[in-house]
């Protein structure tokens, strides 16, 4: 158990920092700002060779005179020797693979200007492009023997056109034609208008050939129109094993797949599962007999634990593994001798990578994953034969670093890589304290971080940031967080929890809003509020909040029940739940699991949820951000809002942020922009106190 209280997160200030006497402008010069942004490199997806002696990695970086953000592919040994990249240049690199005899290594790479599949050869450095055109290919993954990889990839279908258009004559300049969709999901967040057409299975010769579509039909196979997914190989080479979207109304039907079995010789089609729910990830056993996978049967609740399962190649034997850990798991992965299985999974707002053994039990194997640029949960781990495990490892004040542990119960594991060396030590960060407190609602213990100011001084009065994460059903954990660094550089102490609702504290606390978000989340909220001006450094005349996505609409939903908040800012907020409904790319998900059904049948639950509905209590000055190809939370609900604030009084701004999807973090120089909007508005209302 971890304490009620509040616990310091320790980390190593930087010697001169200890140093008395550094005058006030070297002080903020040290502290990390926006800019710093283009200067942050992060690894990712660590992929360690089979026999456990190098590690694959993704290195990501921005470039500050293109506005762009990069990856390249790196190579470090497991001693942590030999760090150097592999490729370079300004690319986007991602996926890398080892063979099963570790001496090549496949990837997709952008570097001839659109997406493609590469083999390099580890002996020469020789790299050759395994496909030519088309859309992207994702998921690579080797065959058993090494002589294939399969992937995935978009086959096209013509655009819909109803009639036939007049052909303009020759040499004319004619506008772009009318669009048509007769697809329920037309635009999705982050790809813009989907492209027509279904995700397939291939197969390529490793050395170089015709790839070969492995799957037909018109349904996505393996991931959507615009990636994702995953495949793997039977040891025998001869079936593909993958999920598909091959049941009624897939559209609607969001969450609904089944895994499937393609013989890789001619397509032949197994069907292994059939429930309604989602089943993905499917992971074979070392020697073919097994197939794990994650999923649950689906009950159209808002948030269910997805669950580990085993059973026979066959599709016989269906039984959940993970029952004793009340967690969700993912990226199942076999150990050599087939006698476990490890996952990923959060806990606490702490991710980590676990072992099943086939009879349920269970040990954790390491903590402190994360993606390094966010306290989202994220980050991910590869297995080598003897069970050595990379991964991505994120503390409160050390961005992602590629780490890697032997596996055995209490090892410690070993840091490999240094990214962001060289900036951190001429900055000092905010220090960052877990706390814990009752919510004033039901008395449910609430978790949640403090990052103080650089210099924190517990005998001033600070002004104070709530920040609200979204999903809703995620968690923030103690994972480095760049922008709610900097916004504690700016002077603010920094609160961050996580409310009913989130997730890796068991389904029952992540379904308390089930059909009633937001709700009584806002007692858990205030109530830390209250937690923290009960400290004493916090200036409870200058308390702000802000959030983006789920955290906008709590944003939104505190300031309709509270005027404690001297200004807030609503990052790409969902303001009405019915136009939600009826034009976010998730449109399907809202009204199957979020709601009891559709808008018409349900107006009542629709309507008491909507921030319409308190809207007309708001006295607290307000601005909305969000990005114009934002299709998850789409504009027109921030320009609802907006509008409504404006019309009754109160001071609002919107600001709309070209090109960006949701999260504005397209362009470095956007997200910079959230940052030091953030500070401009907030301390345009920050009360002078004597």
């Amino acid at each position: 158990m971890r304490p009620s209280l509040v616990r310091p997160i320790t980390f190593t200030l930087p010697l001169f920092l200890l140093f008395a006497g550094v005058s006030s402008s070297r002080a903020q010069d040290r502290r990390l700002q926006p800019a710093d942004l283009f200067q942050l490199e992060y690894a990712a997806d660590p992929q360690i060779s089979p026999d456990g002696q190098w590690v694959a990695y993704v290195r990501q970086w921005s470039d500050n005179m293109t506005d762009r953000r990069y990856s390249n592919i790196w190579l470090v040994k497991a001693d942590g020797s030999l760090h150097r990249p592999l490729t370079s240049g300004k690319f986007e690199e991602t996926s890398a693979r080892w063979s099963p005899d570790g001496k090549r290594l496949a990837y997709v790479s952008n570097r001839s200007g659109s997406a493609q599949l590469y083999v390099r050869w580890m002996d020469t450095g020789e790299s050759y492009a395994l496909t030519n055109g088309g859309p992207a290919p994702s998921a690579p993954t080797w065959s058993p023997d090494g002589t294939q990889l399969a992937f995935l990839q978009l086959v096209p279908k013509p655009a819909l056109v109803i009639g036939k258009p007049i052909t303009p004559p020759a040499g004319a300049t004619w506008s772009p034609p009318p669009k048509y969709t007769d697809k329920l999901v037309f635009r999705f967040n982050g790809v813009g208008e989907v492209p027509p057409g279904f995700m397939h299975a291939f197969v390529v010769r490793a050395d170089g050939g015709a790839a070969r579509q492995v799957t037909s039909g018109d349904f996505h196979h393996g991931g959507t129109s615009f990636g994702g997914g995953s495949i793997d190989w039977t040891p025998d080479g001869a079936e593909l094993v993958l999920s598909a979207r091959r049941g009624d109304n897939p559209e609607f039907n969001s969450r609904e797949t089944d895994l499937w079995a393609f013989a890789v010789k001619d397509g032949n089609a197994r069907r292994l599962t059939d429930r309604f729910g989602p089943d993905q990830s499917p992971a074979v056993s070392p020697d073919g007999r097994l197939i794990a996978y994650t999923g649950y049967d689906d009950h159209h609740q808002g948030y269910q634990n997805t669950l580990l399962y085993v059973m026979n190649r066959d599709g016989s034997g269906k039984h959940v593994v993970s029952g004793t850990l009340d967690e969700s798991v993912a990226n199942p992965v076999w150990s050599a001798d087939g006698r476990g299985i490890y996952v990923q999974y959060d806990e606490r707002g702490n991710t980590k990578v676990g072992l099943f053994a086939l009879d349920g039990t269970f040990r954790t194997v390491v903590g402190n994953l994360g993606s390094g640029s966010s306290a989202y949960s994220g980050g991910s781990f590869s297995v080598a034969r003897d069970g050595t495990v990379a991964f991505t490892l994120s503390t409160p004040t050390v961005p992602s670093q590629v780490a890697v542990t032997t596996g055995a119960a209490g090892a410690t594991a070993r840091t490999l890589t240094s990214l962001n060396t060289d900036l951190l030590s001429g900055r000092s960060l905010g220090q960052v304290e877990e706390i814990s407190y009752n919510s004033s609602k039901d008395g449910r213990k609430i978790q949640g971080w403090i990052i103080k100011p650089p210099g924190f001084d517990p005998s001033r009065k600070y002004p104070f940031i709530l920040e609200i994460h979204g999903g809703p059903f995620m968690n923030y954990g103690d994972r480095f967080d760049e922008e709610k660094q900097m916004m504690a550089s700016s002077g603010f102490v920094v609160l961050y929890v996580n409310p009913r609702g989130s997730t890796s504290y068991g389904e029952t606390f992540g379904n308390l809003i089930h059909h009633a978000y937001p709700g009584d989340d806002f007692f858990d909220l205030n109530s830390g509020v209250d937690a923290m001006v009960a400290k004493g450094y916090v200036d409870d005349k200058n308390l702000f909040v802000t959030g983006g996505s789920g955290g906008g609409v709590l944003t939104a939903w505190m300031i309709g029940h509270t005027n404690r908040f001297r200004a807030a800012l609503a990052f790409y907020p969902v303001i009405n739940w019915e136009s939600f409904a009826l034009t976010a790319d998730m449109a399907p998900t809202a009204v199957n699991d979020w709601f009891a059904g559709f808008p018409w049948d349900n107006r009542e639950n629709y309507e008491q949820r909507s921030l319409l509905s308190v809207v007309k209590n708001v006295k607290t000055p307000t601005l909305i951000m969000t990005g114009e190809e934002d299709f998850r939370t789409p504009m027109s609900e921030s320009e609802q809002y907006y509008k409504a604030l404006k019309m009754r009084g109160i001071d609002a701004v919107l600001v709309r942020v070209p090109e960006e999807p949701h999260g504005i973090r397209r362009r470095p120089s956007h997200e910079a922009a959230k940052l030091t909007t953030l500070t401009g508005w907030f301390e345009k209302y920050r009360a002078v106190v004597p």
